[in-house]
């Protein structure tokens, strides 16, 4: 079999798994086996060592008033409740501050939502104003929370409505709705309304999965990408497509004898709240990424428009001009813009030289695809995952051993 069609198997059976590719998932873990499986014939020692993280399930809700109710979805990682109490509205900071929540119902619209926050616990990114407002809601201890979002063209897949909180570490129950919805139920202000979830957290487990060549060997070249996907996504290019690439550049580079280790790491948690896998990685590796000679990032990439784009980190001039040259030889390789909200970060931020692809279409994708149902597998050419592997292979193969 071809490198294509092999691609194309392996993202077809990525994007398969059942339920989805959510960290702590059944399909999750089906995904990790078959990396694992596939990869353990060629002669890479696997590190496939679970980490606890938290899985949930979502059931029916309900918003009403008077026979009367509105269209809601539950917040990913809520936790159920059955509450009638009053509702109170606020639209700003100043007015959450001057509101009376304890054990009322909390609608929040307008400027308030204006953008999602991020989990409370989130380490590598978490602006000050979101811990802040997290920290506000927890005071102010509402019985339940209904956030109202308007389209956002900056929200990755535009999603609308989008929930402000997707956090396991919230434990205020919450819904969201459209706007227009959230005008509706705001003209019940100081009424009692039926606010009712059907959710469950439950404790599961997941892994990265780690595959090395050369493993005794203390400088090393990491290659990763993220294998989990968004909740109840296809996840194709995001990141079935960095998963594939790893699988072929791990059989291409299966007859390496230079002097460094390889790793090949399947990450697992970037679209999680948790970032779990990340975090395991760090605990358990961290004292070893002084290591890491290159480290290199793959997310997003085969976007069937446009070219794979690569963008480097702290990387030696030298060593810059040396990798580019060989990119310069493959026709689908372009110099990007850097961007800074993938897993090179955890290398970036320690002072590790990094080197990341993604498709120099990211704007176009992220605003209608990533993270919604049209990241199906059609969209990826499977031919420019080979591409990308292809020179990857190289780019490890000569890299300077005393580098």
């Amino acid at each position: 079999m071809n490198f294509t069609k092999k691609a194309q198997r392996y993202l077809e059976t990525l994007c398969s798994v059942k339920p989805n590719r959510r960290t702590g998932s059944a399909g999750n873990r089906a995904a990790t086996d078959f990396f694992a499986e596939t990869i353990r014939p060629l002669g890479y020692e696997i590190d496939a060592t679970p980490f606890p993280c938290l899985d949930y399930m979502r059931g029916e809700s309900l918003l009403a008033f008077d026979g009367r109710t509105f269209e809601i979805e539950i917040s990913p990682y809520s936790l159920a409740c059955d509450v009638r109490a009053e509702l109170v509205v606020v639209s700003t900071v100043e007015e959450l501050n001057n509101t009376s929540c304890d054990g009322k119902i909390l609608l929040m619209k307008g400027e308030i939502c204006a953008e999602q926050l991020m989990p409370k616990n989130f380490v590598f990114y978490n602006p000050t104003h979101h811990q802040e407002l997290i920290a506000l809601l927890e005071n102010k201890k509402p019985a339940a929370i209904i956030t109202a979002t308007a389209k956002n063209p900056d929200m990755v897949g535009a999603l609308y409505p989008y929930p402000l909180f997707v956090d396991g570490d919230f434990d205020i129950p919450s819904v969201y709705c459209r706007d227009d919805v959230g005008e509706d139920v705001a003209r019940l202000k100081g009424k009692v309304v039926h606010l009712q979830i059907e959710a469950q957290r439950l404790f599961s487990s997941a892994t990265n999965v780690i595959a090395r060549l050369n493993p005794q060997a203390a400088p090393k070249i990491v290659v990763t990408a993220h294998i989990d996907a968004y909740e109840d996504t296809p996840g194709a290019s995001d990141n079935a497509s960095g998963t594939v690439v790893l699988l072929l550049l791990a059989e291409m580079l299966a007859d390496y004898d230079g002097e460094k280790c390889i790793e090949i790491a399947a990450f697992n948690g970037e679209d999680h709240y948790s970032a779990g896998g990340q975090m395991d990685y760090l605990r358990r590796y961290g004292d070893d990424l002084e290591n890491i000679s290159l480290a290199i990032n793959i997310d997003d990439v085969g976007y069937q428009k446009g070219n794979a784009a690569y963008s480097f980190y702290e990387v030696d001039p030298q060593i810059k001009g040396k990798v580019e040259a060989v990119f310069q030889r493959f026709d689908g390789l372009v110099r990007g813009e850097p961007w800074y909200n993938g897993d090179h970060m955890i290398f970036v931020q320690n002072g590790v030289p990094c080197l990341a692809f993604t498709t120099d279409c990211i704007a176009e994708l992220m605003r209608q695809v990533t993270h919604t149902a049209l990241d199906t597998p059609d969209i990826v050419d499977c031919g420019k995952l080979v591409e990308v592997a292809e020179a990857l292979r190289e780019v490890v193969s000569t890299f300077p051993e005393n580098s």
